[in-house]
């Protein structure tokens, strides 16, 4: 403890962030620091999960360190570690479980494995003061799209998920193919902007009537068919348009089926999570058809809906709290379900 607040420490390197973050009582963050790889991968035009494994192996203990620094504290004033243990690629998440398991041993501190995803909802706890479940959870990022009945801080239940691509992926592979780079989420955010989201009429998968599960494969086979399509017959093609467009088409199925959601369980509350979050389209149309449903949005600030140490270390507290400890067996897994 310091000052006679508990100190809780978060390690998060799940894909291609190395994070070590401190927090007090929970929700106030003394230190969040953040390692990224994008520019190691760019080259690539996504994660190649041995390169980044041996970037978490270089960077983790300056991580650390910084970490420690900046929150003014040292390892003795920490009194739990929480470090995810999946879902994520699983070199990566070794590097970031075996620094925390190793802490915990030397230390004779607590320990307790975070699932990701908890994470990624944990972090409007930290940017929230007021927020407390129940509530519904909108987890849209480059690993999953998952619509989850928050119950308890520790209660969880899936009420949907993709069934194939989730949306940052789907992202991901219509910026490659648009020319646009890695990573494509903020790439296909900023120059939609500049296009027509009417322009290309992009058809929106729904699945079954009241289905809350997601299904982005086939709008991404769409934009590869309508650019093939263009280029036979030797039509100029506007990337700003098939962004917007494409964009929209995913939004649209996102926010549907979250106000559905919401409307079939009663939910009045709505949080946003995941790296996918961040996107400005999405904000502005979930939070225009909130406030058309009265329902009250919860959304983390940027920098928070990334992969961070804070949020894993915002969870960690909680299920410390309530007993739910782990020892230093505690493995990495790779698909770990929510």
């Amino acid at each position: 403890m310091k000052d006679g607040k508990w100190i809780t420490m978060g390690i998060e390197s799940s894909c291609d962030e190395t994070s070590v973050a401190i927090l007090q009582e929970g929700r106030t963050v003394l230190s969040n620091v953040i390692s990224s790889q994008i520019k190691v991968h760019q080259v690539f035009g996504g994660v190649v999960p041995e390169i980044a494994s041996r970037h978490h192996l270089d960077n983790i203990n300056g991580v650390l360190k910084q970490a420690l620094e900046e929150a003014q504290v040292t390892l003795k004033d920490v009194d739990v570690i929480g470090v995810t243990y999946g879902p994520g690629l699983v070199g990566a998440l070794l590097i970031g479980l075996a620094t925390a398991k190793g802490i915990a041993f030397a230390m004779k501190k607590p320990l307790v494995g975070v699932h990701h995803i908890q994470g990624h909802i944990s972090a409007n706890y930290i940017e929230h003061a007021d927020l407390e479940p129940p509530f519904l959870a909108l987890v849209v990022s480059g690993g999953h799209t998952h619509i989850v009945d928050v119950r308890g801080y520790n209660e969880y239940e899936v009420l949907g998920r993709t069934r194939d691509d989730a949306a940052g992926e789907a992202f991901d592979k219509v910026a490659r193919v648009l020319g646009l780079g890695y990573p494509g989420g903020p790439k296909i955010d900023k120059i939609a902007k500049e296009g027509n989201p009417q322009a290309v009429e992009f058809k929106r998968v729904y699945l079954g009537k009241g289905s809350l599960d997601f299904s982005f494969s086939g709008i991404k086979t769409g934009v590869l068919n309508y650019l093939n399509a263009e280029k036979q017959r030797g039509r100029e093609i506007n990337p700003a348009d098939v962004a917007a467009s494409f964009q929209q088409a995913v939004m649209e199925v996102i926010v549907n089926k979250a106000i559905l959601a919401a409307k079939t369980h009663d939910k009045k509350k709505i949080v946003l999570a995941g790296g996918v979050a961040a996107n400005s389209r999405l904000r502005e149309m979930l939070s225009y058809e909130c406030k058309r449903e009265g329902i009250d949005l919860y959304a983390p600030s940027p920098i928070l809906c990334t992969d961070n140490a804070a949020m894993i270390a915002c969870a960690a507290y909680y299920k410390y709290q309530e007993g739910l400890l782990d020892d230093l067996t505690l493995d990495a897994y790779p698909n770990l379900p929510l």
